[in-house]
């Protein structure tokens, strides 16, 4: 599951950033003994402009994950800085703990104005995976506020992401990120992907699975009782595995199926939102409404941190009332910096037109990167928006896969040094089949596509040749 670097560079010397972060830093999702072995250091970023970073020994590289999905509008935005400073000089903290502050309560405002129908109140976190955490206690306590206690299981997909908290960890589908945290919390299921390059049924007609799919939903609900379960969380196009767009009328299905059992839908898209598919918000590019969206990352594009969870009018309605109370919070929920960097971003995204700038050159992006689709480690190219996916497999006629040896050896032992050496930053991945993706920040263009690119055909024929 690791993306670590493996650096094969000369020896840092004693006191140099590297080094320090070897004896100090514990590295998220890291393997340190990658930095241990003969050779090996630690990447140190120290600078970002645009779509570029820079390392502490002055290279420079395309960042083409957007750090980790977040820098939508680029490295360097002077204005974001300028505003988290205001911000501090005034109130640089206060909490939400039965008191406002004007900038929670703007941000608050705004946000229901962007999200969809009637997703109105807005639940600050610091991060993605408290919006999840979050999403699911409000889920249980709205069901026993309503009389059926029983509904507390929440159904997600095979292989999806939904962020490292117990029970944020317990809805997320990848066996090896949850094993060595077990016993989780109970009551998580999971059904079928999306992912129609791997359909297990209806491998020739695309909306046929998505309804196959989506059916599967209903299934499980069926199978553990509709009294039972509060909610299905479903990212809009799913991370992990690889960028799994949802079929044609994917979506509009699930949201007819939560509505026959009566079972929220929560839409995960601390990834999607802000721009990452073209919209504020992923129901508008797929047609649906859900019940509680989770979002966080693009947000402020990285400046400061900040998470959110919004929910309809119905999902408050009884929390509203009498001595009830939501007894659940973050310390730094709301942050008035960070809702201060937020504002001044969406501000960006409305100046400069970052939703619809993805949505002019999405077609361009996805043409660029399937000129890929020549070279024979490469079977698929999908996704949506700025947000792609790239599998690599053995055979491109029987899409036969790498077993695990030899995933190991593709992605950590060559790709992940090959691709940074190379200057390009992004992720190359196993949970699922293996992948690379890239998902670089809105305001790029063709010649940043055509750079991808080129590093990427580059990296990729010489991992060919090492298999």
């Amino acid at each position: 599951m690791t993306t670590t670097p493996q650096l094969a560079t000369e020896q840092q010397p004693a006191g140099s950033l590297s080094q320090r972060a070897s004896d100090h830093l514990w590295m998220h999702f890291t393997r340190h003994s990658t930095y241990s072995e003969a050779g090996g250091s630690v990447p140190v970023i120290v600078r970002g402009e645009g779509p570029y970073i820079w390392d502490d020994q002055g290279r420079r590289y395309l960042d083409a994950l957007s750090g980790l999905f977040v820098v939508q509008a680029g490295h360097g935005r002077r204005e974001l800085a300028e505003a988290a400073a205001r911000q501090a000089e005034q109130l640089a903290f206060f909490p939400l703990w039965s008191y406002a502050h004007p900038q929670a309560i703007e941000l608050a405002e705004r946000l229901a104005s962007l999200a969809p129908g009637d997703l109105n109140r807005v639940f600050f976190t610091t991060g993605g995976g408290e919006a999840v955490e979050t999403a699911w206690k409000v889920a249980k306590q709205f069901w026993k506020l309503q009389g059926k206690p029983l509904k507390h299981k929440v159904i997600s997909r095979a292989v999806a992401y939904h962020g490292t908290p117990h029970g944020a960890l317990s809805i997320t589908g990848i066996p090896a990120a949850k094993e060595m945290f077990e016993p989780l919390v109970p009551g998580a299921f999971k059904v079928a992907n999306t992912n129609f390059y791997r359909a297990p049924e209806y491998g020739d007609d695309l909306e046929a699975f998505g309804r196959w799919a989506a059916d599967q939903i209903a299934i499980a609900i069926e199978t553990e009782g509709p009294d039972t379960v509060a909610a299905v969380f479903l990212e809009p196009v799913q991370n992990s595995g690889g960028c799994f767009p949802p079929p044609p009328g994917y979506f509009q299905r699930v949201r007819e199926i939560c509505d026959r059992y009566d079972v929220l839908l929560v839409s995960d898209e601390v990834i999607c939102a802000f721009g990452r598919l073209g919209h504020t918000f992923a129901g508008d590019r797929y047609g649906y409404v859900p019940d509680l969206i989770t979002c966080a990352k693009g947000l402020t594009s990285g400046y400061s941190p900040i998470g959110a969870m919004i929910a309809t009018d119905r999902v408050m309605e009884p929390f509203l009332h009498g001595t009830t109370s939501f007894a659940h919070g973050y310390t730094f929920g709301g942050h008035p910096v960070s809702s201060a960097v937020a504002m001044a971003n969406l501000d960006i995204f409305d100046r400069e037109k970052l939703n619809q700038n993805v949505l002019d050159n999405e077609g361009a992006f996805r043409a660029t990167l399937e000129q890929l689709l020549d070279l024979p480690i490469v079977g698929d190219v999908r996704g949506d928006g700025y947000f792609y996916g790239i599998e690599l497999v053995k055979d491109k006629t029987t899409k036969e896969t790498f077993d695990d040896d030899e995933s190991e050896r593709l992605l950590r032992g060559f790709l992940s040094k090959a691709l940074f050496d190379a200057g390009l930053y992004c992720r190359a991945d196993d949970r699922g089949d293996p992948v690379i993706q890239v998902a670089p920040p809105l305001t790029c263009d063709q010649a940043h596509f055509d750079e991808i690119e080129q590093i990427l055909r580059d990296v990729l024929q010489r991992a060919w040749k090492v298999l």
